[in-house]
């Protein structure tokens, strides 16, 4: 408690986690605050503006509303233009029912936290190619990417924990060899390695599967780091009195490392863990982007900004590449500066 207290008396820091528990808010809550399923298309919606809501007609106040749109297609533009039918207007409601709605997240429902009285469908961040709610995709597009870093930690840290508490507390030979295996992953291109394994991920798994060796193959290139700091400490741990008075007792080495040792690496856990996630996030978003992670039609942020990516886009709906690029930055920026800021008490001398 007196670490988070410490975190929540700086105000970059308490405002970072803020953001992350708005964002984590979000994703756990995705079918009830995302108005519309995220696959769910609309063929005469596609490439659609921001709804716009209005409040006044006529000088008269009104509850939030929007217009009944209608969709033209000028010939010599060639491009669709938006007409507002200003004489039927749609109110915007809060917990409405969802029509076609197939839950998606980890809390089904099929009631959702805002919508219209009608049809008549609200985009607050307008419509993708396909005519999907770019808002429902960004919300559902961020459970891959924020929970990547979380499960990739369930297999980085206990792996470099015993790879490098074992090679530092043996020594000698052992240490050597270990050692030059954990160098060998370390000097692979890291983002290079990523991309050739994803890449000869069967074609015909579905993405939850993909999802996992996506997982898998971070957590394979990101362990050899933590070991060798974690050898590090073991090393000048391990000739404490405490451990010396372990092994005189009779205690066997793997309770010694378990028990005893790795134990006193928590502080530089707990910093690690924060400053690791936004790789694994930045990887998971880079894999979708280049087609090899998550792929469509479920979201991701990082497909949702490869279709922003097309020049047409950057220059007429330049949205939908900022969204799901300020989400991609906005989290990993918020856990390196708490990662920083846990650096700065936990480690005062780093």
């Amino acid at each position: 408690m007196n670490i988070l207290n410490k975190i929540w008396k700086d105000k970059i820091s308490k405002i970072s986690l803020i953001i992350l528990t708005i964002l984590y808010t979000l994703i756990i809550f995705c079918d009830f605050i995302s108005p519309y399923n995220p696959n769910s298309r609309d063929p005469k919606a596609s490439y659609l503006p921001t709804s716009q809501i209005h409040c006044f007609e006529n000088g008269r106040f009104f509850p939030p509303f929007i217009y009944k749109r209608i969709y033209k297609f000028d010939e010599t533009t060639f491009s669709k233009k938006v007409i507002e039918d200003k004489t039927k207007k749609y109110f915007i409601r809060l917990l409405v029912q969802g029509d076609e709605y197939k839950p998606l997240g980890l809390i089904p429902c099929n009631l959702h936290l805002f919508g219209t009285d009608s049809n008549e469908r609200l985009y607050l961040f307008g419509t993708d190619r396909n005519g999907r709610d770019i808002f429902s995709r960004i919300i559902h597009g961020g459970k891959p990417s924020l929970t990547i870093g979380f499960v990739g930690l369930l297999i980085v840290f206990p792996l470099g924990l015993l790879y490098g508490g074992v090679s530092g507390y043996f020594g000698g030979a052992l240490d050597n060899f270990m050692m030059r295996i954990a160098e060998a992953l370390m000097s692979l291109p890291y983002f290079y390695l990523i991309v050739v394994l994803a890449s000869i991920l069967p074609a015909n798994i579905s993405n939850s599967q993909r999802f996992l060796l996506i997982t898998i193959i971070l957590s394979f290139v990101s362990w050899a780091g933590l070991s060798r700091v974690i050898r590090g400490q073991v090393l000048s741990i391990k000739e404490d009195e405490y451990v010396q008075a372990a092994k005189a007792v009779g205690l066997n080495d793997l309770k010694i490392i378990t028990k005893h040792i790795l134990p006193q690496t928590t502080s530089y856990l707990i910093i690690a863990a924060t400053l690791s996630i936004p790789g694994f996030i930045i990887g998971e978003s880079a894999l979708s982007f280049l087609g090899m992670g998550i792929t469509q039609p479920d979201p991701s942020w990082g497909n949702i900004l490869a279709e922003g990516k097309e020049l047409s886009n950057m220059l007429l709906r330049p949205w939908i590449l900022l969204l799901p690029a300020a989400c991609i930055f906005i989290s990993v920026l918020c856990f390196n500066l708490v990662g920083d800021k846990l650096r700065d008490i936990l480690d005062p001398r780093g």
